[in-house]
């Protein structure tokens, strides 16, 4: 037997403060538009640079990116969408001493997000930068500094904490409707298979491969990496814990009053791919926090057509188990079977059933406001602390103690150098 959530608690969803958007925003005079500069005008920049302009109040005035053929059609699209051909720039200081724009969007790939994001605050610009905010755990040290000093709003794309049935399942949990959770599990299962090498290859016309790699490793070009599949190759990205896990690690810290974990370990290997990219295909981390335990898992292969659930995260309470899912919602399974299973569906958007708008939202009242925005870079920081500290062990090759205070790994010198990495000339690597 099944009921719905709205059948078992009446009510409108709870939203998070500063979530309405006021008549009027900051920084922009009365009945002017923000403008609005996109940087890294891929799949994922578009889909968010679409939802600003469809807020009606922001103009995106500018792209930036390194590969031309990806900024001329991104162009030609939000031609198509305002009327307006948008400026084309392919380094992002020059973009922004010339735009001087009040929003910037960071969505490049991730190893550019710290440079870009603290360039754009320090211009004086509030700023919208995709998950996982960075490589390294310093470097988000150093952008959360940023945005402190140059007093200005920064959102993170872990769009999940303003998504109606995320908001509303983790109202459910806070409310011990679960009971007392004792361990958290989160997980990613796709399909794949094996793959098969793919030979490196000179860079398309168009696109300038060593700006494309700025502070990272300069390595031939590979049709993998560029354009989408960099998140495979770990001198750009950190694999599916750096990419899927933020989000559900996320969720884990959105629902405790623990900042942090005190241990974590790691187990993964490369088992079934033959290709040539380099990030595990099957992962297993342990976090140990004060009051319970968490896992995360993913496997690139075997798509879970056998468990009811491939992606989310299961708490599991002395009242029962909650799943918070994504295209599914979530659902509480009670440990009495006499009790109803309680279910609510999610409601997202189109294209890529995602909650951007609602997030673009809460971003633009926050520049009105000046309140901290639900996915402000201080908890984006923590969230991607939490994958960035599991790929970290995982290269260690063993299990690490966490002071989040300090941010320091205790005992273990070795493993503190890998909480940094050094910058390709250049480029400067952020210190905090």
């Amino acid at each position: 037997m099944s009921i719905s959530r709205r059948d078992f608690v009446k009510g409108s969803i709870v939203l998070p403060m500063g979530f309405m958007v006021p008549p009027s925003l900051a920084g922009a005079k009365a009945g002017a538009k923000h403008r609005t500069v996109l940087i890294g005008s891929g799949w994922w920049g578009m889909n968010i640079a679409t939802v600003a302009i469809e807020s009606r109040k922001c103009d995106v005035v500018a792209l930036c990116d390194v590969d031309q053929n990806q900024i001329d059609s991104a162009a030609a699209r939000l031609e198509k969408l305002t009327g307006r051909m948008p400026k084309k720039y392919k380094d992002f200081r020059e973009c922004l001493a010339k735009e001087k724009p009040h929003i910037v969007i960071v969505a490049t790939p991730d190893h550019w997000h710290p440079l870009c994001m603290i360039a754009a605050v320090k211009a004086g610009a509030h700023v919208y930068v995709e998950k996982p905010i960075g490589h390294t755990v310093y470097e988000g040290r150093a952008m959360v500094k940023a945005a402190r000093e140059n007093d200005r709003v920064v959102q993170i794309g872990t769009h999940r904490r303003a998504s109606p049935h995320n908001i509303s399942g983790m109202k459910f949990l806070k409310e011990g409707r679960a009971g007392k959770i004792g361990m958290v599990r989160s997980f990613v299962h796709y399909g794949g298979g094996p793959g098969k090498p793919t030979p490196d290859s000179a860079p398309p016309k168009g696109l300038d491969w060593d700006f494309w790699c700025g502070p990272a490793p300069l390595r031939p070009f590979n049709k993998r990496i560029h354009p989408r599949g960099f998140r495979r190759f770990l001198d750009y990205a950190n694999g599916q814990l750096g990419d899927w896990g933020i989000h559900w690690l996320d969720q884990i810290l959105w629902w405790t009053e623990e900042k942090y974990p005190k241990t974590v370990a790691s187990v993964a290997a490369r088992h079934i791919f033959e290709d040539n990219t380099d990030c595990p295909d099957t992962q297993v981390v342990q976090y140990g926090f004060d009051s319970f335990t968490a896992t995360w898992e993913h496997r690139w292969y075997a798509g879970n057509n056998a468990e009811k659930h491939n992606i989310g995260c299961y708490f599991y309470g002395t009242r029962g188990t909650f799943h918070m899912g994504w295209r599914d919602g979530w659902t509480f399974y009670p440990s009495n079977s006499r009790e109803p299973i309680i279910h609510e569906d999610p409601q997202l958007n189109k294209p890529d059933d995602q909650n951007i708008k609602e997030l673009w939202a809460n971003f633009l009242s926050c520049i009105d406001t000046g309140r901290r925005p639900v996915c402000d870079i201080e908890i984006g920081h923590r969230s991607t602390n939490m994958a960035l500290l599991g790929m970290l062990s995982y290269k260690a090759g063993r299990s690490i103690e966490w002071d989040g205070a300090k941010e320091i790994i205790l005992g273990d010198p070795e493993a503190n150098k890998l909480l940094k990495r050094k910058y390709r000339k250049p480029w400067v690597y952020p210190e905090a």
